[in-house]
């Protein structure tokens, strides 16, 4: 750990002020770079003891380049948490035993697992022990306990044919496209018989995404696709009820995308998250269906916000936590009369995730806030207690000051966003502004925690900049209505709401009109295209990541075509070729006066990385402005690991800084010079 950082901790902890009054600190990229964050959170079933997930990323040039790794928290009643697993291995698909006295696993733990195996760890103390390994090296993707403790669902995929792999040795490494891939089943396998094992398959037809046990233990829900492939994964999940010979009980006939899913305690109901129609961007409408008929209903439909997730409290009552613009909410719903009681309001925390014990008299939940990322809390009555501070030193961080902001587009329609002023804020000062945009579109950005590699929002506020976080017409949290006005409408207006928030600023006296910069990833990447090439008299700087340049070839070269069609354009490419091409980024290229850097993962899956290719050759071609890609080897769709994730962070700044607050002209250098933080070394 840097002196630096120590110095911080011991800061916080002794609360020890340094001068006159606390010597607070500007965030850094390396502050960025070091944060942890809990990622998940469950109470047992019996509610004496909460466990979690925590995040803790791998530290720039101090340990081995990878991605964060991950411990598994325990705290039982009043005593201090203490690690139960993880550390330098990961943990995923966390279950507790149905007694309460252990929790089951998946991780690589040990040297000579070469795979994701099952474990299980008893609360009272003891080692980890391995409960199923399956052979040939194949991985466990999920599973679920039965209620006797004596049986546990597998999804895996079967066994690949014997000789596929001297096939392989012998060069016959040929791959076809999307037919290579192999369905998951589901198999039943007893811990008893020993952790090397083979489940009894189910025959069922399809792949199987997950399994669970009704608690009854006499059925099992599952979530079946009609292929592996991600495409239909978001559109074509179907939810299934069968025996635990694998015969159908019933089918739900849920349509679209799909979110969480939960049996009632009393095995009666399936509680689940879905649309309200195949073309709703976003799973957010609460719905019940009936587990023997598969007759569904409605609990909560149109509102002007979306449900994110829910958890039984006994057999009549969900909690139900819901967004509702840049803020969140948690009710407790009766399923029979659909009444509800708000149990945390709005405002201080954003909640993103919860879990009850049975009956519901124990409730955690994940939440986040504009001082702090993700962390475990404790409901008690309609207040949150906190459980976890995984950063104590952001105590000394100053923050800049972070509010809603509510305005208009020019055809009238009520937009909102975020705000977050400079940590030297002067009223009546102009600042330069950055605009930060998120993807999807069907996602929103709620007033808490921002701070990412991708969006270093604080980082940015030290330097003396604006952000503005915009909800564009098309994210979630507004309702479904909303989340569809960007259907068949790319880029415009859906772009033009950012310049419209960006106006705004401009006009209440707090933005330089003309030191205003664009980012974002994914759709916030074509919207940083579009805005860096139609509309590029409104930006003086843009950073591109992982975007759409070509709605053309990015058809042709996605893994999700499908839902491409069903919720953003509303049209295949051959219903109407032109106007696909005109709400192209190239299609503008020559009207682009905006220095303009591109970044992009070159394994990526779902922006194909040829679409920032292209978007480079045409600027490239064109010569109006500044351009440069940078390419992040075998990243996907966002990056992973900390090296990258780092020198995204450090490019990002530099080119804003370099446009927004210095010369311009020439790009900076290409290279990113490391040397001091290497140890001073040079090249000989």
């Amino acid at each position: 750990m840097t002196l630096r950082y120590l110095f911080r901790v011991a800061l916080v902890v002794a609360l020890v002020p340094i001068g006159p009054a606390w010597a607070k600190e500007a965030m850094t990229l390396d502050d960025i770079a070091r944060i942890k964050a809990v990622t998940w959170v469950s109470v047992s079933p019996d509610g004496n003891a909460i466990a979690w997930l925590q995040s803790d990323p791998r530290i720039p040039f101090e340990d081995d380049d990878g991605k964060a790794r991950t411990r598994l928290m325990v705290k039982r009643g009043d005593a201090d948490a203490r690690q139960y697993a993880g550390g330098e291995t990961a943990v995923s698909k966390v279950h507790w035993s149905p007694g309460s006295d252990a929790l089951f696993y998946l991780s690589e733990n040990s040297a000579d697992d070469k795979q994701k195996v099952l474990y299980s760890i008893p609360l009272d103390g003891g080692m980890a022990k391995k409960v199923c390994r399956l052979k040939d090296k194949r991985n466990i993707s999920s599973f679920d306990l039965h209620a006797d403790g004596e049986q546990i669902a597998i999804v895996s995929k079967p066994p690949a044919p014997k000789t596929a792999e001297k096939a392989k040795k012998k060069g016959f490494d040929a791959v076809v496209h999307e037919e290579h891939v192999r369905s998951a089943a589901v198999g039943i396998v007893r811990p008893a018989a020993g952790e090397d094992c083979e489940p009894d398959w189910l025959e069922v037809e399809g792949h199987i995404a997950a399994a669970s046990f009704s608690p009854d233990g006499n059925r099992l829900l599952l979530s079946v696709v009609p292929t592996p492939l991600i495409d239909d994964s978001y559109m074509q999940t179907r939810m299934r009820v069968v025996t635990l010979e694998g015969s159908t009980a019933s089918q739900i006939g849920n349509l679209g995308k799909l979110g969480p899913r939960l049996w009632s305690p009393d095995s009666r109901r399936v509680a689940f998250i879905g649309v309200n129609d195949f073309n709703d961007p976003a799973a957010g409408r609460l719905k019940l269906a009936d587990a023997e008929s598969g007759d569904i209903s409605t609990l909560i439909g149109e509102f002007d916000g979306h449900v994110r997730e829910i958890a039984w409290a006994g057999d009549e009552h969900l909690l139900v936590l819901i967004h509702r613009g840049v803020e969140s909410e948690l009710w407790r719903l009766d399923v029979n009369t659909g009444d509800r009681q708000q149990v945390v309001g709005q405002g201080g925390q954003i909640i993103t995730a919860i879990s009850a014990s049975t009956g519901g008299g124990t409730v955690a939940v994940l939440a986040n806030a504009v001082s702090h990322p993700g962390e475990a809390f404790r409901v008690n009555g309609t207040a949150l207690e906190r459980l976890t501070d995984s950063n104590p030193w952001l105590a000394n961080i100053e923050m800049g000051r972070q509010e809603a902001v509510n305005y208009k587009a020019k055809d009238g329609l009520d937009l909102q966003g975020l705000v977050i002023y400079p940590t030297n804020y002067r009223k009546g000062r102009r600042y330069p502004m950055i605009a930060y945009i998120h993807g999807g579109p069907e996602s929103h950005r709620s007033n808490g925690w921002l701070n990412t590699y991708s969006t270093p929002i604080q980082v940015a506020a030290a330097k003396g900049y604006v952000a503005f976080v915009p909800n564009y017409r098309g994210s979630t949290g507004r309702g479904v209505a909303f989340s569809k006005l960007d259907q068949h409408a790319y880029a415009t207006p859906e772009f033009e709401d950012i310049v419209d928030g960006k106006e705004h600023l401009v006009e209440i006296g707090l933005v330089d009109r003309d030191k205003v910069g664009i980012t974002g990833g994914s759709y916030g990447g074509y919207a940083t295209a579009w805005s860096s090439t139609a509309l590029s008299e409104h930006y003086a700087a843009g950073v591109m990541f992982v975007g759409i340049s070509n709605q053309l070839s990015k058809f042709g070269t996605t893994d999700i075509p499908k839902e491409m069609h069903a919720v953003h354009a509303r049209a295949w490419p051959w219903d109407d070729w032109q106007w696909m091409l005109e709400r192209s980024p190239i299609y503008h290229a020559e009207n682009s006066k905006t220095p303009l850097l591109i970044m992009h993962g070159d394994s990526d899956p779902r922006v194909h990385p040829s679409q920032s290719l292209e978007m480079y050759r045409y600027l490239k071609q064109a010569g109006q402005a500044p351009v440069r890609l940078v390419w992040y080897p075998k990243e996907k769709h966002g990056n992973q690991r900390a090296a990258s994730r780092y020198d995204y962070s450090v490019r990002l700044m530099r080119w804003m800084d370099h446009y927004l607050k210095g010369d311009g002209g020439e790009p900076p250098p290409y290279e990113v010079d490391y040397s001091a933080k290497l140890g001073g070394e040079e090249d000989a």
